[in-house]
């Protein structure tokens, strides 16, 4: 055997070890997405069916008040924590985790104040959730931010390990909260059984997070923090957006249309999910090892999430009328005519998250700011333009067509960034 063979056999065998590796780190990612999708299911048609829909409602404004405070505190702690220390030494990864989560801690402590006093003031039904919620928010955010912190290390297991738990403790919870019958008692059954799961995030790691840190952290990462966190409350305020001036514009069956439709391509947005947690750490991991394959593995990445995404609405569209009133009721008759445009708004979306994940493993965060923020106008002004001209049809038409504008802008942004890395990365040559 010659030095020759003997280097490429090792060449081989290392490139099949990097690519399980990459696909054990996928499948941990999808496991996780599912433990805590198949979780946030169960809560909400058990208490759905146990409070009815008034109550139900109130424990929903909860639920999307947690949503965008979800969303602050990943663009604070953990977006950051994602990008700068996937891949590192285990001593820098534990150091940046325990500031990162203390961070988590300190905005659910903050903000969970803010929603103690504002229950306390608003009173009714409504009042003792938002109190529930704000005593339980630290925990609630502590426990997203172990999962992230641990795709960060390649270690998607202990986060799939750690949702389970979640779930596990959600059984009892809601069985006793059942026996109370209230909506304070349901958000305080979620919140508690997700303080066990942070809890144990902090045996499984070994780690204890450092609020007194907190500040620090956001002094260190603040050129990405606070554009991060800009561009994570922009887009789920889109959203929000939408659904109220589609209400407003249409009507209320408009929206249930939307959401029914939604709700079709809900297994496949489970993988999206999924996919999201692990495609930066990956992409940072890219730009480390092989700077020059970034821009393949972000197209790959994308183009294979917009082409699963038009093979499940191509699938949905063969679905019998008599298995859709099966699976949505009376909502389906409205929401299968919503499939294309969804379908191909979902697909932009899986395309643009290829370049997304490139710009935050670059870094480049006032490129990924700006495309978030232009993506979301788009999305708003697509939704309720839309809806003023053909209703909710034109809304979803009006929504596809800026995600998928949203999407090229994307790509132009990651691809000027990729042109400024590799100047950058050109050693300066000097002359005697």
């Amino acid at each position: 055997m010659t030095p020759m063979t003997t280097e490429k056999e090792q060449t081989t065998t290392a490139a099949g070890s990097a690519k399980r590796a990459l696909v054990g780190r996928l499948s941990w990612g999808l496991a996780d997405q599912a433990a805590s999708s198949m979780s946030n299911f169960a809560v909400g048609i058990y208490v759905a069916r146990s409070l009815g829909v008034t109550a139900f409602g109130v424990f929903s404004l909860a639920w999307v008040t947690y949503g965008v405070v979800l969303n602050v505190s990943r663009g604070l702690a953990t977006d950051p924590l994602t990008v700068r220390f996937s891949g590192v030494p285990d001593a820098s990864w534990r150091g940046a985790v325990a500031r990162s989560t203390g961070t988590a801690l300190g905005v659910g402590a903050a903000i969970g104040a803010a929603c103690l006093v504002i229950g306390l003031g608003l009173g009714g039904r409504l009042g003792p959730a938002f109190v529930c919620l704000g005593v339980m928010l630290p925990g609630l955010l502590l426990q997203d931010a172990w999962r992230f912190a641990f795709f960060a290390a390649g270690n998607g297991r202990k986060a799939f390990v750690n949702d389970v738990v979640w779930g596990v403790a959600l059984v009892p919870a809601m069985v006793v909260a059942a026996r109370v019958d209230t909506v304070a008692a349901f958000v305080l059954a979620w919140g508690a059984s997700a303080a066990v799961a942070a809890a144990y995030g902090c045996l499984q790691s070994g780690i204890r997070p450092r609020m007194s840190e907190a500040r620090g952290w956001l002094r260190e990462q603040r050129d990405l923090g606070y554009r991060y966190l800009v561009e994570n409350v922009s887009l789920s305020g889109a959203s929000q957006l939408r659904a109220y001036g589609l209400g407003a514009i249409v009507g209320v069956g408009a929206v249930g249309a939307v959401r029914g439709a939604e709700l079709l391509m809900g297994p496949f947005l489970a993988v999206l999910m999924g996919l999201s947690l692990v495609t930066v750490p990956e992409a940072a991991r890219v730009l480390r090892q092989a700077p020059h394959r970034l821009g393949p593995f972000c197209l790959l990445l994308g183009g294979g999430q917009a082409a699963a995404a038009l093979l499940w609405g191509g699938a949905l569209l063969l679905l019998p009328n008599r298995l859709g009133d099966l699976v949505l009721g009376s909502v389906w008759h409205s929401a299968s005519q919503l499939i294309v445009p969804i379908t191909l708004g979902v697909a932009g979306a899986g395309l643009g998250t290829g370049a997304a994940a490139g710009l935050r493993a670059l870094g480049a965060a006032r490129r990924s700011l700006r495309s978030q923020l232009f993506a979301s106008a788009c999305y708003v002004g697509g939704g309720l333009g839309g809806a003023a001209v053909a209703g909710t049809v034109g809304s979803a038409w009006g929504v596809a067509t800026a995600t998928v504008s949203g999407s090229a802008v994307w790509w132009l942004q990651l691809r000027s960034a990729l042109r400024e890395h590799r100047q950058d990365s050109i050693p300066e040559v000097r002359t005697p």
